[in-house]
């Protein structure tokens, strides 16, 4: 039989529904490999309890001859930014260290409803402020890929999974899990995925609730699915999703039945080419990549259009104005009073603890995105920076608006690069900034947008594609990445690491 940690979540959905096997083999194959992968540093914490809980409610559910729920006997791995009642939930920050939370998060609680098993909870960049999965507390991840260089240079290096979902991405690459939650505030589902060949899907702004989530820059932090493959995406994603009293952006909206809209034929279709996306210093193997994307778009019976996104240049600084400036806001609930560490010096007062359990549990990186978030938040440069970028904000979704008079979906690269050496750009903020160059407009303009992996570059790590979509149209973004996915025929995947 085919090892189960092979199997995507529609694989075994399906075999545990028509007895192929049962929903607690799965949990323990996976629970076993999840055991082997001490060194990707992918877990944070492992709830093997958990994963075997679901799967016995499963197995007993269709032995008694019920309906099985949605994703019955599917376990999976969750971000550790969703807060799981009674695990412990860090946002893989010191100041949350031994945090356990009273409740769960909306989208944890809806995944567990459908039938869902939670085999741990996933590394990720600090408070989700990151793009290599460099910046957690608790060591970075790796990816589970290895360079191909012929020369034998480089080729040894630990790779970054990506960020801040790197955990995520590490996990579903390395077969850890079938799928895994991430969250996406300027590109950290969608570079990771395509850092890792997996596919992953930002759905509009306000899809799945933000109830429970820690919050990072809350006009932008949107959740959503990581996998194998673009079906995968859909099944996840409709459990995740839905309306949610407690977050007042939730969007008040039944979930469509992605999976059963799922279609690879694009006939009709209209698919946009940004001109400004074309970057300069772009490596020659990711225009390739585009070009091949345009192709297939093109076999799969869509139009190609040429459309001008006047703004995309100043997307990047705007992002970097206003996500900081959420976050300082966000984060100075972080006091050491009610939960997580608290740094007390011998003799200080009230204040001295607040300076001194944020300067100890909060990292390089969040310390960094807090000040330029407090100046530019600040008496005397309020509008000169955080307004302004606010106004680029705008002009940003207008361009997209203008563009959805041509075109139904856009068609870009995710990343600048395929995965770099850890290490390699953390002394250059950036540089590492940089790598959200491609996804951070549509995160601006609340779009859904996924990236499916499209090739591999010449030494052998992946590269992935983006589908940018309407606002609520996460279908036509699925069916354009199915379309893709079943003409890049991606099958490569990473080496034994262990």
């Amino acid at each position: 039989m085919t090892d189960l940690t092979d199997l995507g979540i529609a694989g075994i959905r399906d075999g545990v529904r028509d007895g192929s096997f049962t929903a607690r083999d799965v949990a323990d194959a996976f629970i076993v490999k999840v055991s082997q992968a001490k060194a990707l540093n992918a877990f944070l914490v492992e709830t093997p309890e958990h994963a075997i809980a679901a799967a016995t409610a499963a197995d007993t559910a269709r032995a008694a001859g019920e309906t099985l729920k949605p994703l019955a006997g599917v376990p999976i791995g969750m971000k550790d930014l969703f807060c799981t009642k009674g695990v412990t939930t860090t946002a893989a920050s010191h100041i949350l260290e031994g945090f356990t939370p009273t409740y769960e998060s909306t989208v944890s609680q809806n995944l567990w409803d459908a039938g869902a098993g939670m085999l741990g909870k996933l590394n990720m960049d600090q408070f989700a402020m990151g793009s290599s999965n460099e910046t957690s507390a608790f060591g970075n991840v790796i990816s589970p890929w290895k360079r191909n260089d012929a020369n034998g240079v480089g080729g040894n290096a630990a790779l970054a999974p990506g960020g801040s979902s790197g955990g995520s991405s590490s996990a579903v690459a390395a077969r850890l899990c079938p799928g895994a939650t991430g969250t996406d505030t300027g590109g950290s589902i969608r570079q990771p995925a395509a850092f890792t060949g997996i596919s992953g899907i930002k759905p509009t702004y306000g899809r799945c609730s933000r109830w429970g989530t820690i919050a990072f820059a809350s006009s932008l932090d949107q959740a959503g699915p990581m996998a194998r493959d673009v079906r995968d995406c859909a099944i996840l994603l409709e459990a995740m999703a839905g309306f949610d009293s407690k977050d007042g952006t939730s969007l008040q909206l039944d979930v469509p039945k992605w999976e059963a809209g799922l279609s690879a034929s694009l006939a009709g279709l209209r698919v946009g080419i940004p001109k400004e996306y074309r970057v300069e210093g772009m490596p020659e193997e990711i225009e390739a990549l585009w070009q091949k994307g345009i192709e297939w778009m093109k076999d799969a019976g869509a139009t190609i259009v040429e459309v001008s996104l006047p703004h995309t240049k100043y997307a990047l600084p705007a992002y970097y104005i206003i996500a900081p400036a959420e976050a300082s806001s966000n984060l100075a609930r972080y006091d050491g009073v009610r939960y997580g560490i608290r740094d007390l010096p011998a003799g200080s007062g009230l204040q001295d603890m607040y300076a001194a359990t944020r300067a100890d549990g909060f990292g390089p990186e969040v310390k960094r995105r807090i000040m330029i978030g407090t100046y530019v938040l600040s008496a005397g440069f309020y509008d000169a920076y955080y307004t302004q970028a606010q106004k680029v904000r705008t002009l940003i979704a207008r361009d997209f608006e203008k563009a959805w008079e041509t075109c139904d979906v856009l068609l870009t690269p995710t990343a600048p690069s395929a995965a770099f050496a850890l290490g390699e750009k953390s002394a250059d903020p950036i540089a590492m900034y940089l790598n959200d160059v491609f996804t951070v407009p549509s995160s601006l303009a609340g779009l859904p947008a996924m990236s499916v992996p499209g090739g591999l570059d010449k030494q052998g790590l992946p590269l992935g594609l983006q589908i940018i979509g309407k606002p609520l149209d996460e279908q036509g973004v699925l069916n354009a990445g199915l379309a893709i996915e079943q003409r890049a025929g991606f099958t490569a995947r990473p080496e034994a690491w262990w």
